[in-house]
């Protein structure tokens, strides 16, 4: 005699069996387990990759300023008339040679900006962001080292700058670093703002 748990056995259909047969198994419930970010990197990645760049670029900008502070100290060097030129130049205030009077305070600040880019590339898991970042702080870090231990003097140093384009101010690799990162930023923001918006 059949019992009710007995008729109510289930008998496998035909989705069941395809498991069995191939050895597959049904998708995880939406939601069950989290999902990459897409862009995101492991964090051991993302540091290595941010170390790298901010130690290349502390070390190119460095050893770039080294050479023109002993190569052009006689004189410029022409490459294209005096259109493009390697010239020295010693910055003590800020962006485009402004705030001559206020070198200590600019290095304060500059080091309150590299503290608080650390902790944004520490936070952020991006690639595109973490390039980025990492290139104004490589950048920052550049100058600040200027700023530390140049002459004149602790928090009086000035910046060494060399590469001369027309009418344009006199720039160094660090400058460079930081503006292409900050137009990676800028590149970023516009990427993200449209993907939400169309998601």
């Amino acid at each position: 005699m059949q019992t009710p748990a007995s008729t109510a056995r289930r008998v496998p259909n035909d989705a069941d069996s395809a498991h069995v047969r191939t050895g597959s198994v049904p998708e995880r419930e939406a939601g069950s387990v989290p999902e990459r970010e897409a862009g995101s990197v492991p964090e051991r990645q993302k540091l290595t990759v941010a170390a790298g760049i901010v130690v290349a670029t502390v070390v190119l900008d460095q050893l770039t300023k080294a050479w023109a502070v002993h190569a052009l100290v006689d004189g410029p060097v022409r490459i294209i008339g005096d259109r493009v030129s390697f010239r020295l130049a010693r910055n003590t205030g800020g962006a485009f040679s402004v705030f001559q009077a206020f070198t200590p305070a600019l290095a304060v600040m500059a080091g309150i900006v590299t503290y608080l880019l650390v902790r944004t590339v520490q936070r952020t898991r991006d690639v595109s962001l973490v390039v980025a970042l990492s290139l104004v702080l490589g950048g920052s870090i550049g100058n600040l080292v200027d700023r530390v231990f140049r002459a004149p003097g602790f928090l009086r140093g000035a910046v060494v700058d060399f590469v001369h384009l027309g009418a344009w101010p006199t720039f160094n690799v660090a400058d460079s670093a930081i503006t292409i990162g900050a137009v990676l930023v800028v590149v970023w923001s516009v990427r993200t703002g449209a993907r939400e918006h169309h998601g």
